[in-house]
């Protein structure tokens, strides 16, 4: 099945990425309830989590996505930043996990969650923080710091929060391993190429890259890697250090 550029919970090498992407969910598990508008939904790994909660789900992606188990969940193949065909006023909450980063018009996508959202409804919304960024993504068109953020959300949003989602010592432990492991990789582009040439030209080699060097730190820290949980991750007030940026918008 072909989905967007996630982690994926069945390769034991991406646990601690996997996990981190799905603690978002706990987190709007926590404040979500009545109609619910997913967009970038992947593979719906998170649904699991959030349609118990809901009256009615939808689940928006660009992808065709065999989303079952839940009655009260529909599934939409969509382009964004539009939303045509979903109505104003709409829904309570509008969740959007490690999707912004991947929207070319970033206040387009904004502004439409913004139309489909019932008065008071809020979003949730979380991209990677990018001064924790260990190199470039070629998969991401930016990414933002939490500024940057909050300035997009909020020229449509007048509420707007941002926090940070922040990791264990043995989380913070497996960053550090990666980001060695990372530094001796990109040492040898001498001439930051990775930043040069067009993203298109990168998104293979580091696909490559990146599952060659989770697995090696797999194999060579799989007590660590296998600690990590879902409960490893948690949110509080931002800084430089955190992992992703959770947004928190209230119409």
């Amino acid at each position: 099945m072909q989905t967007a550029e996630r982690s994926s919970g069945h390769d034991p090498s991406e646990q601690v990425i996997y996990n981190r992407c799905l603690f978002a969910y706990k987190a709007a598990s926590e404040i979500v309830k009545g109609n619910i508008i997913e967009l970038g939904s992947g593979e719906g790994y998170g649904i699991q989590l959030l349609a118990p909660l809901a009256n009615h789900y939808l689940a928006v992606d660009k992808f065709d996505t065999d989303i079952s188990g839940h009655n009260n969940v529909e599934f939409r193949k969509q382009l964004m930043p539009s939303l045509s065909g979903i109505a104003d006023n709409s829904f309570d909450f509008a969740v959007t996990f490690q999707v912004i980063e991947h929207i070319k018009d970033d206040i387009a996508f904004v502004n439409e969650i913004y139309r489909v959202l019932k008065p008071g409804g809020m979003l949730l919304l979380s991209t990677p923080n990018r001064p924790m960024s260990l190199t470039r993504n070629p998969w991401h068109i930016r990414e933002y710091t939490a500024a940057e953020l909050s300035a997009v959300v909020s020229k449509k949003f007048q509420k707007v929060e941002v926090k940070g989602v922040f990791g264990s010592p043995v989380v913070m432990e497996y960053h550090d391993s990666n980001k060695a492991s990372v530094q001796r990789i990109t040492r040898y582009d001498i001439l930051k190429l990775q930043y040069r040439l067009p993203r298109q030209l990168l998104q293979l080699p580091y696909d490559i890259m990146n599952r060659m060097n989770r697995r090696k730190l797999l194999q060579g820290n799989s007590d660590m890697v296998n600690k990590v949980s879902i409960d490893d991750f948690f949110l509080q007030g931002t800084t430089e250090n955190c992992f992703d940026l959770f947004v928190m918008a209230t119409k």
